[in-house]
């Protein structure tokens, strides 16, 4: 996850925005426990330990082709078709370009109706936020494994899901291949949204959906507030929030806080796909080195999966 903005006084200040760090009063929490929610939190938070272990990913690294090579067998043997959307992008640090990928899930490719789900999991090079050590490891389990954890559980369930639209899960690569805040980030989303503007593809994209530290134990999820202004993407964050009141999931919380840079903004802006992000971006441990699984739970990823399946299948159901 990149940065959040607040207007102050017409200066656009990156940072925490409207509110403190700490939580806000009213916000919801569920009383719902994990053996409670058919979706598997458990094997989801299995996952995520399980990409922390590869350590460091980020761009261009040993760690992200380790990472790669796991999600192209995981969802190969699960029966979706996978690639990588390989660039390469300017290194910051002077040295050779940097390749990269994104990767591209495909569930039912020959459907021309389409919905987006994506998440980055490049890492950022350093935990530039951590007070103790600039330089120490960042292995990013909010920010960066929760997303790809969490559909990497999705995964098991999308061959029986009761959609008539394709999904797509994209894994963007270059989220934040920085090592200062004032770097260039979403690197991986504006290749593949100026890819899909430049030689549109047979199909279009319905709705996209970004995922973005989903996993914090302590969870909460307001409405970011470009996905409420724009109107063709309002209806879908209205959609996904009353998705999970009926679910009883109280974390997606309908109130506004947050203007957030992140990915869905080029999907948005440069690929007019109606696009919203899905993100807790009250989490104390933002790039530092504290972003660890301990800090993520398996009945966060559990509660945000369950909304997000079920989503897909109102959103687009199958003819009786």
């Amino acid at each position: 996850m990149a940065a959040g903005l607040a207007a102050l006084g017409g200066v656009v200040a990156v940072v925490v925005l409207l509110t403190s760090n700490g939580r806000s009063n009213g916000a919801g929490v569920s009383s719902l426990r994990l053996e409670q929610i058919p979706f598997d939190g458990t094997k989801a938070y299995e996952y995520l330990r399980e990409i922390c272990k590869i350590g460091r990913r980020p761009s261009g690294s040993a760690g992200m082709e380790a990472q790669q090579r796991l999600l192209s067998e995981h969802f190969t043997k699960l029966g979706a078709k996978v690639r990588l959307q390989r660039f390469r992008a300017r290194n910051p640090l002077e040295g050779p370009d940097v390749p990269m990928a994104n990767l591209i899930v495909e569930w039912c490719p020959e459907s021309k109706e389409r919905i987006l789900i994506a998440t980055h999991y490049d890492t950022l090079p350093y935990p530039m936020k951590d007070r103790a050590n600039r330089l120490g490891v960042f292995v990013g389990a909010n920010d960066g494994a929760s997303g790809v954890a969490l559909l990497m559980a999705l995964g098991h369930d999308m061959p029986g899901l009761n959609t008539a639209c394709g999904v797509d899960f994209v894994f963007f690569d270059g989220e934040e291949y920085v090592f200062e805040p004032d770097g260039t980030y979403f690197l991986g989303s504006e290749f593949f949204s100026t890819s899909y503007a430049k030689e549109p593809p047979p199909y279009r994209y319905r709705w996209g959906v970004l995922l973005d530290m989903i996993g914090d134990a302590d969870l909460q999820i307001y409405q970011e507030r470009n996905s409420m202004w724009w109107a063709d993407t309002r209806p879908l964050v209205e959609e996904i929030w009353r998705t999970a009141r009926k679910l009883g999931v109280r974390e997606f919380i309908p109130r506004q806080k947050y203007e957030v840079r992140d990915d869905h903004l080029a999907l948005h802006n440069i690929a007019g796909i109606p696009a919203c992000d899905i993100i807790d971006f009250d989490y104390p441990a933002w790039h530092t080195q504290g972003d660890t699984p301990e800090r993520c739970s398996a009945l966060s990823l559990a509660k945000v999966g369950w909304v997000i399946r079920q989503w897909l299948v109102t959103t687009c159901p199958k003819e009786p």
